[in-house]
């Protein structure tokens, strides 16, 4: 199997849902760590715009956000599977709001002053500054939840995870699936980043339990990589990988072989721009030329992301 790299950083709630997810599938994987602000030259050479942690890269395949990696690694790795048949739909549902809904009342809370204070001891305070003024720039035009309405909603809806809880090991049965990951990782925010903050988490001690077991599966087999070897093993690749659903399903009325760009409907709207050379039921994939890295192949979900013809092609 093609070597699996993931671009990530330590402390990324996003990228620990993968490093877990990595775990349960007991995958081996190479380890590169991103920088967690602007600048990053050697991120943009490979993904050519896209600029949110973390992204997975198979040879000259990179694929973009944690929902479509959990496809990818499913495919390369069904067992054990992340989407039981039992409750495929229901699963993807409940982890999409949890990585839109309930992350930012999470984060929401988590990064009110004290809960910043503390993830910033013992930095600069010029580190403090160029965190947030990068956040802010990536949130243009986004509504936030004030700190009040973030801890009200955060409290609820951890009541809630512990009612699915109720009986079970695992939110929809006795092993986790995508569900569980999505779920876990702003709640590890809180629990290991800024733990200042923790406390809101005692009051459902059926979720603090849920959480260690989660931890217990690990990060699976991990191998520091520098992001040199990254983009040299992009350039080595011969080929990208097809969609694993290849059929064209066009939604915009533009065709294959367009110029493009893809972007986040919100958060991180920086845009990827090329070739558009799939389309499939779930995904666009853009073929981009890089002085660095050659010709990469960029995947994005269609959920979350915004297709656009580049106008004067």
């Amino acid at each position: 199997m093609t070597n699996l790299i993931l671009h990530h950083y330590p402390t990324s709630p996003f990228s620990e849902k993968i490093r877990l997810v990595l775990g349960y599938k007991q995958l081996a994987w190479k380890s590169v760590i991103i920088p967690a602000i602007m600048p990053k030259p050697d991120v943009l050479a490979l993904t050519g715009g896209y600029r949110k942690t973390p992204f997975l890269q198979i040879g000259s395949d990179v694929y973009c956000d944690s929902a479509l990696i959990c496809d990818v690694l499913e495919h390369i790795q069904p067992t054990p599977t992340l989407f039981p048949d039992s409750h495929k739909g229901i699963a993807r549902v409940l982890a999409q709001w949890a990585d839109t809904t309930l992350f930012w009342a999470a984060m929401a809370y988590n990064l009110q002053p004290k809960g910043a204070a503390s993830m910033f001891e013992g930095a600069p305070v010029e580190a403090a500054k160029a965190f947030g003024a990068d956040r802010a720039a990536m949130s243009t035009g986004m509504t936030r939840l004030r700190p009040a309405d973030a801890t009200a909603a955060y409290k609820s809806y951890l009541r809630r995870i512990a009612n699915m809880l109720d009986g079970q090991n695992f939110l929809m049965g006795s092993a986790p699936c995508v569900a569980d990951f999505a779920v876990y990782h702003p709640l590890w925010f809180s629990r290991k980043r800024v733990p200042v903050m923790a406390g809101i988490l005692d009051a459902t001690p059926a979720v603090l339990h849920w959480m260690d077991r989660m931890e217990a599966l690990g990060h699976g087999q991990m191998e520091k990589y520098t992001a040199t070897e990254s983009i040299a093993a992009c350039v080595d690749s011969t080929r990208a990988s097809a969609p694993f659903d290849q059929m064209f399903q066009d939604e915009h009325g533009i065709p294959l072989g367009s110029r493009v760009t893809i972007a986040a409907e919100n958060f991180g709207q920086e845009p990827t721009e090329g070739d558009l050379v799939a389309a499939t039921r779930t995904r666009y994939t853009l073929r981009r030329e890089d002085a660095r890295a050659g010709t990469v192949h960029v995947h994005f979900p269609r959920i979350g992301y915004v297709l656009r013809a580049v106008q004067g092609t």
